[in-house]
């Protein structure tokens, strides 16, 4: 015992380890804010608020993938975008040529335009896809296609948004995207049948719609950007449960639910308690995976006889493909098959070098299969359908076919660069639009082509 005014020594102190500190305190109760139950309720809320814009201006819904798909449900669910948000950060503005997003002409020319909704995490009003890479994407479109129809050629940018230094930033480069635009060659006039009339931007949000005298109908397609979360300037715990931007990056927190998934059960999924929804989702999935039908494969236009899809055993079953190759197969299930090829790369980012030393064998195999008959149909998989079975394709369309899409095996010689090498992307992104080539696979094909 301590004498009086003796102090008290370190030993003589307790430190209850069993009392969490103020910041584990918080920790915990960020993670119960930030809960599937929490992300799930606040995904319904912000999909209610979509369906009052599509209805306020009379317009279909689209997503900008993938997080857009959680706020629509399935059937109200028009198409698919694929604007970047990273397209549209300071100082990196872009059109992007892997995603050229041109399925959204004839939709606007059908309904008169399209609501694109997409979202953003706390404290911003709306993403940069919807601030910056849509309206640039919009002007580019309307000065390839609408040349004459110089009121629609400036950015549309919403309103007090961007400082002036880079408005004018922005605008200085559409003119460059343009240009790279026409590059590849498409048929311009087609498209611009395709739209009929220039792009006109509005904005729809928690805060405003603007401008707020916008209808469709009157002279352009209407392009309405709606960012489906309420802006959250404070922490997650102070708003009550809700979450802005719940449906972002769920890879970090959906144990593997998709928006199909979530859509079709949606009231079951709502009345399960907290710990039993990882394993009620994983069921879910499971079933809604067993349950999928074989889906068509896609047509490379202009060519006839081209196909990619993802991966299913039940496409190759049907016969309907006269030649197939499997990007991620087991190059032994299909030994002795003249007509199979499966070139056994790895998943994700490490397929994409794999695919460099597999090149040869697709040249081969493409070479030796439609110089006997280039009538042929050729189906190429791989797991998503997006990336590698797209390089393999790519190579093969750059080899052997002309710009009218047929096949002739003399072109096997000729000196192939960079622009020729878009150009025939562009065969591959117009016709199936979710297709995304990583880095890593553009690169194999380019360093095989060149």
């Amino acid at each position: 015992m301590e004498s009086p005014g003796s102090f008290p020594t370190l030993e003589s102190l307790h430190f209850p380890s069993a009392q969490p500190s103020i910041s584990q305190v918080l920790t915990s109760l960020r993670r119960s804010a930030l809960s599937v139950s929490n992300r799930l309720q606040s995904i319904e809320t912000d999909a209610a608020f979509v369906q009052e814009v599509a209805g306020h201006y009379g317009l279909p819904l689209i997503a900008n993938e993938r997080c857009g798909s959680w706020y629509i449900p399935p059937t109200a669910k028009t198409g698919s975008a694929y604007f970047k948000s990273t397209d549209g950060h300071t100082g990196q503005w872009d059109f992007s040529f892997r995603r050229l997003n041109l399925q959204l002409l004839p939709v606007a020319r059908e309904h008169g335009g399209c609501v694109i909704v997409d979202s953003t995490r706390r404290g911003k009003l709306m993403p940069d896809a919807l601030s910056k890479t849509v309206p640039i994407w919009c002007a580019v479109i309307n000065r390839a296609l609408f040349p004459t129809e110089t009121a629609y050629h400036p950015v549309q940018l919403p309103p007090n948004y961007l400082g002036e230094s880079e408005e004018s930033q922005i605008e200085k480069r559409i003119d460059g995207f343009v240009a790279s635009l026409k590059d590849l060659k498409l048929d311009l006039e087609h498209w611009r049948e395709q739209l009929a009339k220039p792009l006109r931007v509005g904005w729809a949000n928690r805060s405003y719609f603007y401008p707020t005298d916008l209808q469709k109908g009157n002279g352009y397609q209407l392009i309405i950007l709606c960012s489906a979360s309420k802006r959250v300037h404070g922490a997650e715990m102070s708003e009550g449960g809700y979450i802005q931007g719940a449906g972002d990056d769920s890879e970090g927190w959906a144990h593997g639910l998709t928006p199909p998934v979530f859509w079709a059960n949606q009231a079951l999924l709502k009345r399960t308690s907290e710990e039993n929804l990882p394993d009620l989702i994983a069921h879910l999935v499971t079933e809604h995976a067993q349950v999928r039908s074989g889906q068509d494969a896609t047509l490379i236009s202009p060519t006839k006889n081209l196909f990619i899809a993802q991966s299913d055993p039940k496409i190759h079953q049907q016969g309907r493909y006269d030649l197939v190759i499997d990007c991620n197969g087991d190059p032994a299930a299909v030994e002795g098959n003249p007509k199979r090829l499966n070139l056994g790369c790895a998943s994700a980012k490490l397929g994409g070098r794999d695919l460099r030393n597999k090149l040869d064998q697709v040249r081969d195999f493409a070479l030796a299969q439609l110089q006997a008959d280039p009538s042929q149909s050729l189906l190429v998989t791989c797991e998503t359908g997006k990336d590698l079975a797209a390089g393999t394709l790519l190579a093969i369309i750059c080899l052997f076919y002309t710009d009218e899409g047929g096949f002739d095996a003399s072109l096997n010689q000729r000196a192939i660069g960079k622009q020729f090498i878009r150009q025939r992307l562009a065969w591959i992104v117009s016709s199936k639009h979710d297709v995304n080539p990583s880095r890593s696979t553009l690169q194999s094909v380019n360093a095989f082509l060149m």
